[in-house]
């Protein structure tokens, strides 16, 4: 079994990681050099109809509000399978946001800025022009709340397209005052209206549980037909747990049971992409496991592995494969890897922190100083 990376600046062998001065692994999509203290991250990555890959992402960081810059998500298109991309567009004020396709047409939902409302935008050319949310009649979909999401899948199921967000409320502090809630609309509705979407009601994350905080959840349709949201679980000291909520046909109420509702996830205190491939009849994903020879850090900020994990059944997981690893934790992460099977391959979009070719480190693991394209061969392999 052997897998291959598509490089830019080099082709990784039997090694793990490779020299700082050979530029991380993958094609580079985008970068922001690490002294410049602009970062980069919420990577989203669809093929289109045609092939076309388009890829999202956005810059963030404190220097850009002391600068008075809004974040903004950058469009860019590879159509020689990843080997080299083309930017399209700048969308200024928005924020940890998702790239979807439905019936030929191109979306974007996420925040309008940093906690800011939830919107959606539309695009008729591959990316080139997106429509603007300026009412609830054109993708202004939820202002109420402070909104918090990532770059995660849609789930197509049953003539309903669902989305996992979460809201901040109050509005104060990370994690521990989100409330984790579904938005979903029946398909062939125009997407861009507020009315098309039913909103479920609020779930808090109860203090007396483990860990403090769910975020950044996965929707997806279990073996069984229901539909549950997989959560990212912010637990010390193990980090590899993740919350599974229940949510009804339609999308209208959440529930969780805390007996039952927390598993073993490798890597389930970080940010993840869940997707079923009906070929294998398994759950995958690209997680940031810990291996043993990395643990008694700070699990939420050990980045430095990217495996392949996948399940039959969404609670029982294994690692199938380290798929990237370097042996800094502190200064190097491949993070929010969001993907999407093509063929026998895994292609993704990676937040990578990693140290430049003049030898410069990232910031740190979290703080990403580049986007990278990635291609995992002949995934069912592992």
């Amino acid at each position: 079994m052997k897998y291959t990376i598509t490089a830019i600046f080099f082709i990784l062998s039997t090694a793990r990681w490779a020299s700082a001065q050979a530029g991380p692994p993958g094609v580079v999509v985008g970068h922001s050099p690490a002294e410049t203290r602009v970062y980069l991250g919420s990577p989203s990555i669809v093929i289109l109809d045609d092939g076309t890959y388009v890829a999202a992402y956005q810059f963030f960081g404190k220097e850009l509000q002391r600068r008075g810059e809004p974040e903004k998500t950058i469009i860019a298109s590879s159509k020689d399978r990843g080997a080299s991309w083309k930017q399209l567009d700048t969308i200024r004020q928005m924020s940890w946001a998702n790239l979807f396709a439905d019936h030929g047409e191109l979306y974007l939902m996420g925040t309008a800025g940093h906690y800011g409302p939830l919107v959606i935008r539309k695009s008729r050319d591959g990316g080139e022009s997106w429509t603007e949310p300026e009412s609830r009649e054109q993708g202004l979909l939820r202002d109420d709340q402070e909104y918090h999401t990532a770059p995660m899948p849609m789930l197509l199921h049953n003539g309903r397209i669902y989305r996992a967000i979460e809201d901040r409320n109050p509005p104060e502090e990370w994690g521990v005052k989100f409330r984790s809630m579904v938005i979903s609309a029946p398909l062939n509705t125009d997407l861009l209206k507020a009315s098309s979407w039913t909103v479920s009601n609020r779930l808090r994350y109860d203090q007396s549980w483990p860990g403090r905080a769910w975020l950044e959840g996965n929707l997806v349709a279990g073996p069984e037909g229901k539909i549950w949201n997989i959560l990212r679980n912010d637990t010390k000291p193990e980090g590899g747990k993740a919350c599974m909520i229940e949510v009804s046909e339609y999308g209208e109420t959440v529930s969780f049971n805390p007996e039952k509702g927390f598993i073993d996830f490798p890597g389930g205190c970080k940010k993840f992409t869940i997707r079923y491939d009906g070929v294998s009849g398994r759950y995958w994903s690209l997680t940031n496991y810990i291996p043993p020879e990395y643990q008694g850090h700070n699990p939420e900020r050990t980045r430095n592995t990217l495996a392949l994990i996948s399940s039959e059944n969404l609670r029982d997981w294994q690692v199938n494969k380290i798929v990237l690893q370097h042996p800094d934790v502190e200064y190097t992460g491949f993070q929010y890897a969001d993907w999407q099977f093509e063929g026998n391959d895994i292609i993704a979009l990676i937040r990578t922190a990693y140290p430049e070719p003049n030898g410069t480190k990232a910031h740190n693991c979290h703080d990403a100083n580049y986007i990278t394209f990635y291609r995992v061969e002949d995934f069912r392999g592992f």
